[in-house]
Parts: structure tokens; C-alpha cells; sequence
């Protein structure tokens, strides 16, 4: 492991985690979500970089721990990237929040889905372990999302998520789509997992739990339910907020756990 004192991607070292240094990083797709979380979750709320989009702020939690507000951006193959700098710079526990499509009829837009393990068809993380290697999430962190989520009284569903590549093919969209001709294997695909008790799709969390697997950290994911794919394709725009708000409580009420 490199002992640099700057990752290239994130845009900061460890120098500029100062003497308190956090462990605990909580990672969004969306660099307006991990500055909205920082705002609105963290106290003495400093930007350590804003660098490629992958903007990162550095706070402490009502309790006084320490936590990262990061951007991994969309899709695996940043994340894996963000991921890898992280750990270097000393985190050891990674919650990704996140968003995410239902395929089961009882999980509703506006709930959250915490995932103990992914159905993982992602390019990225089959360099970082072989196809049968678990993507699991950490079980400690995943029992304290859920403990969590009861605590504040969201609605919740634990369970495998599909962790895939593509917003558009690879999650058997073709309405909503450029392309609406999907590759035969592709089609059925929703129906397929649904009857594996497949709960949601998203485009992060297998290669998270892989890399926090073969790396030796801590790795969760919660993620609030913004479209109802049993009925429709598109987004739920009326749910979308309080989704988003729940799945950040849940993961940073979980995070002041973690600190130490």
C-alpha cells in the first residue's frame, strides 16, 4: 500500500485529516448529496477537496467522532477508485447511501433497502476478486443500519440487492430507454431475480462489499427506494426526497457507532 501523502482522485492526503483523523466515511454517488449530508448532519464542516467531481468534506458527528462526507460517483468503476484511496488514507468503515429501483411488489418508493449481500455482475469487481467470491456486506454494520432504521422508525426491508453496471440496460429498462432493443439475455431479467427474492437494483454495493472483503474493512449500504420497478420505470419523484432524507438519518446515526 502506498504511503503518499496525496491520492490523486480525492484531491486531499492525510495531512489534511488533521490530528483527529476519521475512520469512518460515508460515501454518495452524488457530490450534492455528500455536501447536503455535511451541511446538514455535521458540525465544523471543512472541504478537504473538490477535485474531478469527487468532492469530500471532513466534520464531526453530535458526538464528537469524526466522519468523511465523500463522492464516489456513479457506477463501480469510480467508486473502486475513491474506495482505494480511502482505505490508504486511513478509513475503515464505509457506509454507502445510496438510491435504487424496487423489483418486489411489498418494497415501496419512499422505504430504504439495507443490503446484507449482492447479486454482483460488475466489471470492477472481478479485478479485485474472482466471480465467486461473496459480496457481503459487513454484519456487525449491517445489524447497526438496521437497529438504526427501527430506532427512527423508517421503513425498511433487509436483503440481496442486485449490484449491476448499467442504469439503463442492465437494469432491463427500455421504455425509459435510448435503446429499446435489450440483448436476449438481458430480457426477463427482473422477473428472474424477483423470483430469487432479489429485492432492489443498484449500481455500487457488490463491488463495495467485494473490496471491503479482500481490503479488511467494514462495508454497508442503505438505500432509500426512489422508483417502484414492479409498475414503472421512472423515478417516483414525490417519495424521492424522503427516501433520500431516511436512508441518510439511518447511515449516519449508524456512523457515530463506528468511530473508534
Amino acid at each position: 500500500m502506498s504511503n503518499s501523502d496525496y491520492f490523486y482522485h480525492v484531491g486531499f492526503g492525510r495531512a489534511d485529516l488533521g490530528s483527529n483523523p476519521p475512520v469512518v466515511a460515508v460515501l454518495s454517488g452524488d457530490p450534492n448529496r455528500a455536501h447536503l449530508i455535511a451541511q446538514t448532519h455535521l458540525r465544523g464542516v471543512r472541504m478537504l477537496a473538490e477535485n474531478r467531481g469527487l468532492n469530500s468534506y471532513l466534520g464531526l458527528l453530535p458526538n464528537g467522532r469524526p466522519v468523511l462526507s465523500a463522492t464516489s460517483g456513479m457506477g463501480a468503476p469510480s467508486l473502486s477508485i475513491v474506495v482505494n484511496e480511502l482505505v490508504q488514507a486511513g478509513i475503515r468503515v464505509i457506509i454507502r447511501i445510496g438510491t435504487t429501483g424496487s423489483i418486489q411488489d411489498y418494497v415501496k418508493a419512499g422505504s430504504v433497502v439495507i443490503t446484507h449481500a449482492a447479486l454482483c455482475r460488475q466489471g470492477a469487481a472481478d479485478d479485485i476478486a474472482p466471480l465467486e467470491y461473496p459480496a457481503a456486506a459487513d454484519p456487525f454494520l449491517t445489524v447497526a443500519l438496521v437497529n438504526a432504521a427501527r430506532e427512527l422508525s423508517v421503513d425498511y426491508h433487509v436483503g440481496i440487492t442486485a449490484s449491476v453496471d448499467s442504469f439503463y440496460e442492465g437494469q432491463e429498462r427500455s421504455e425509459t430507454s435510448a435503446n429499446p432493443h435489450l440483448m436476449r439475455r438481458l430480457q426477463g431479467m427482473t422477473e428472474e431475480y424477483r423470483r430469487l427474492n432479489v429485492l432492489n437494483y443498484e449500481m455500487e454495493c457488490g463491488t463495495l462489499f467485494k473490496m471491503g472483503g479482500v481490503y479488511g474493512f467494514r462495508a454497508g449500504c442503505v438505500c432509500g427506494v426512489i422508483a417502484q420497478r414492479t409498475s414503472a420505470e421512472s423515478i417516483v419523484q414525490e417519495r424521492k426526497s424522503a427516501a433520500i432524507d431516511s436512508a441518510i438519518r439511518v447511515a449516519m446515526l449508524t456512523a457515530g457507532q463506528f468511530g473508534i
